[in-house]
């Protein structure tokens, strides 16, 4: 009810407060009435002559405190705003000199600066060493979630594209979870570790909203399905362990099961025991080299960390933060859920055709993948850009156009979505979203700059480092 409103009643005869506040309504906004009605209320007092106190209050809904400006601000107001989490394993980061950056409500180590090394300089050498020697990386954040009951495979072949019926115990199987729009949701390494128990894997910031979707189905439009989901995040440290001498330092470590590729192969899991600690290890790898995630229960994670450190002193080993591990992955043409993409791209977008299962009768967001417009040339996809000055990193959020000289406003193909530096490659390498991109292999784009320069790149296929994936065995 805007003052105006208020001021009619008054005149047309509403005289007294109880009328006014029986025949009008104030200030039921998206704030269901707390903020909005100070306002309404202090009109009518005015009108009416009286003061605030004597109008009293009109009916409001829950949530009835008000948003203050702080919760907005965020972050900016220091440690007041959210909960900070750590992992058992921060304080190591900590006495090693991390640098860390929030990823959700967690603090993750960034990179380690040695003395007298830029940011760029510590990045460089952990991404050197994971594909030289050994890389350590604390990805305790990960979400994951224990999925048991007669009815978990079914549940997963319904959530995701592929196939997870006749997944085998101990095998390990790459899902992308879509929403019913069909765009990407979600991804992540699902394992079956009995015929009715699975765990699953998400990313760390899509974490709890992947726990809502799957309780979101189960609950009200699946009930008839026996499966029972359990957020075990926190109950699990888990140290990456990447890089041709990863095996060496697990046997150095005290591992008691064969390490052997024939005997452990890639996207397998297996129950063992270091220095007599039960671990879980995942032979699944996020940067393309020999990789063991290793599973330890959180109160085990420090010691675990710590004996992998040691172990690996003579074998070349180097704790790598978030950072490298996005140079890392972005290197083999790995996507990252929330930066390549947005909540409008699709499996296809990303040429990711080969995991959309085309024999099974349905699963979350099918019909919408088969809408005409989803088939679209123009439609913005996945590709890489290497620029004509190889030293030149693009910045990310860059948009690329054809010419750079047209006029405003430009007409824009898209934006780059991750690029980096790549020690690796001796050069840098970018990923992009364009319209129509890979039919323009080989073409010229421009990204222009603020301060007037342009930045000229070819358009090139989303992978940079081993395109064969022939370092995966070590």
């Amino acid at each position: 009810m805007t003052a105006s409103d208020v001021k009619l009643a008054v005149r047309e005869g509403y005289q007294s407060v109880e009328h006014v506040k029986r025949y009008t309504t104030l200030g039921m906004a998206t704030d269901q009435g707390k903020t909005s009605n100070i306002n309404g209320l202090a009109i009518l007092a005015d009108s009416l002559g009286a003061d605030i106190p004597a109008v009293g209050t009109t009916t409001f809904r829950m949530p009835y405190t008000p948003s203050n400006f702080g919760a907005i601000a965020g972050r900016e107001i220091g440690s007041l705003f959210d909960a900070t989490r750590l992992t058992r394993i921060d304080d190591w980061h900590r006495e090693n000199g991390a640098t860390f950056e929030h990823v959700g409500q967690w603090m993750r180590a960034w990179y380690y600066p040695q003395a007298g090394e830029t940011m760029e300089q510590a990045v460089n050498r952990e991404v050197k060493a994971a594909r030289t020697t050994a890389g350590l990386l604390d990805a305790s954040t990960l979400g994951k979630i224990d999925i048991q009951g007669p009815d978990a495979a079914e549940f997963l072949n319904r959530i995701y594209t592929n196939s997870w019926l006749k997944l085998g115990i101990g095998k390990c199987r790459y899902g992308l979870m879509l929403k019913d729009d069909g765009m990407v949701m979600d991804d992540g390494v699902t394992t079956r570790l009995g015929e009715n128990h699975f765990h699953m894997t998400t990313t760390t910031g899509g974490a709890a909203g992947v726990m809502d979707w799957l309780e979101e189905w189960l609950q009200t439009e699946w009930p008839e399905l026996k499966v029972y989901l359990t957020s075990v995040t926190e109950e699990w440290s888990v140290a990456t362990l990447s890089g041709p001498n990863a095996a060496k330092i697990l046997k150095a470590a005290g591992i008691d099961i064969s390490l052997d590729p024939t005997d452990f192969p890639f996207m397998t899991m297996r129950n063992a025991h270091i220095a007599g600690l039960p671990v879980r290890i995942f032979r699944i790898s996020f940067t393309g080299e020999l990789s063991f995630e290793i599973n330890i229960r959180s109160r085990h994670g420090l010691a675990l960390w710590t004996l992998l450190m040691k172990a690996g002193a003579d074998y070349g080993i180097t704790p790598y933060g978030t950072e490298a591990m996005h140079v890392l992955r972005a290197e083999k043409g790995f996507i990252i859920v929330g930066q390549e993409t947005d909540g409008s791209v699709t499996p296809q977008d990303l040429g990711m055709d080969w995991i959309v299962s085309k024999v099974k009768p349905d699963f979350i967001g099918k019909r919408a993948l088969e809408r005409a417009s989803m088939a679209a040339d123009n439609r913005k996809q996945l590709v890489g850009l290497r620029t004509r000055d190889r030293s030149r990193v693009i910045p990310e959020g860059a948009h690329a156009v054809l010419d750079p000289h047209q006029e405003m406003p430009m007409e824009m193909l898209g934006q780059v979505t991750s690029s980096y530096y790549s020690p690796n490659v001796g050069a840098s390498i970018a990923m992009a979203m364009l319209k129509g991109g890979r039919a323009m292999m080989g073409e010229t784009v421009y990204l222009p700059m603020l301060d007037g320069d342009v930045i000229e790149a070819e358009i090139v296929e989303p992978i940079f480092f081993d395109p064969n994936g022939e370092r995966i065995n070590g």
